[in-house]
């Protein structure tokens, strides 16, 4: 892209977000060097783009105008490439993509182990979060997909399914529930709990589960939250207390034999995992492209066990 390609692409993004600090983020620059071109682009025109109040910025009537005009021309900027891409069949450019926690550590990196071979000119950037912040991005299209396990409640975004992963307690050795094979779901109030933070995906799908069989999520004795699967199994096995997470991100533990895990004798505890995506009338061929190469894969792993 030209100099004045970056400004466009620079200003759109910050009048977007109505952010220098956001717009940085998402364009993987320095605050300063987002702040220097806009300052270049408001040289050009001769004329302030953005009210500067306090910490707070908005759009002058003129940035107002550019912002117009820079949202079609960016546009056909993407049009014009993938049109091109598509003649020449060849797939370029950056898939940026969020995922939960859970999903980012342990199912992703199996899921995109062979990606790079099959597409060596996409670059694949991914950040983790929980669900609400990854949705939140998709929403505002700091990200191109996400992939997460909690619940969306949007009617823009499109929901696909990529496959069913398993809930499992998981408790150390000698923890008084282990030496149960099933443990009734009346028992879990009676010991302390760790649990996902406020926003986990896991700890709103576990919540919603929990309730179909009779107990609320409030109702555990929650004796630690934290933020992240692998900070809630060390917790466990320092003897904190038990905790629910994805079978997918216990392989270890179970190959050391530091954890035991443990099912529900009411039922399993089961969520779908899902790949989410603005309802948009464009995409590139590299996103698009790794929509169906993702898909594939999920396929492929329905088929394998996860630990």
């Amino acid at each position: 892209m030209s100099f004045s390609d970056t400004r466009l692409r620079v200003f759109y993004s910050v009048a977007k977000h109505l952010s220098f600090t956001r717009a940085a983020e998402e364009l993987y620059l320095t605050q300063p060097a987002v702040t220097f071109q806009i300052r270049q682009l408001e040289e050009h025109f001769n004329t302030r783009l953005f009210d500067r109040h306090h910490n707070r910025i908005s759009l002058t009537e003129a940035g107002q105008l550019v912002f117009n005009y820079s949202e079609r021309i960016l546009e056909l900027y993407r049009e014009t490439e993938k049109a091109i891409n598509e003649m020449t069949g060849v797939t370029r450019g950056v898939v940026k993509l969020g995922a939960t926690t859970t999903l980012g550590e342990y199912l992703l990196p199996r899921l995109l182990s062979g990606y790079h071979e099959d597409f060596p000119g996409v670059q694949i950037r991914l950040t983790v979060h929980n669900t609400r912040m990854v949705v939140r991005r998709l929403e505002d299209a700091t990200i191109d997909v996400g992939m997460v396990e909690g619940p969306v409640n949007n009617k823009n975004i499109v929901v696909s399914p990529c496959m069913e992963d398993e809930l499992v307690l998981i408790m150390a050795p000698n923890h008084p529930l282990a030496k149960l094979d099933e443990i009734p779901v009346h028992r879990l109030k009676e010991y302390p709990f760790v649990s996902r933070e406020e926003g986990s995906g896991t700890r709103a799908v576990i919540a919603d589960l929990l309730s179909k069989y009779g107990v609320n999520y409030e109702q555990l004795d929650i004796i630690l939250e934290m933020g992240a699967t692998e900070s809630v199994k060390a917790a466990v096995e320092g003897g904190v207390g038990f905790s629910i997470v994805s079978l997918i991100s216990l392989r270890k533990e179970l190959i050391l034999k530091s954890l035991v895990t443990r099912r529900l004798k009411e039922g399993p505890l089961k969520r779908r995992l899902n790949f989410v995506y603005q309802k948009q009338k464009f995409r590139s061929k590299a996103v698009e492209e790794f929509l169906v190469y993702a898909q594939a894969e999920c396929a492929k792993l329905k088929e394998k066990p996860l630990t």
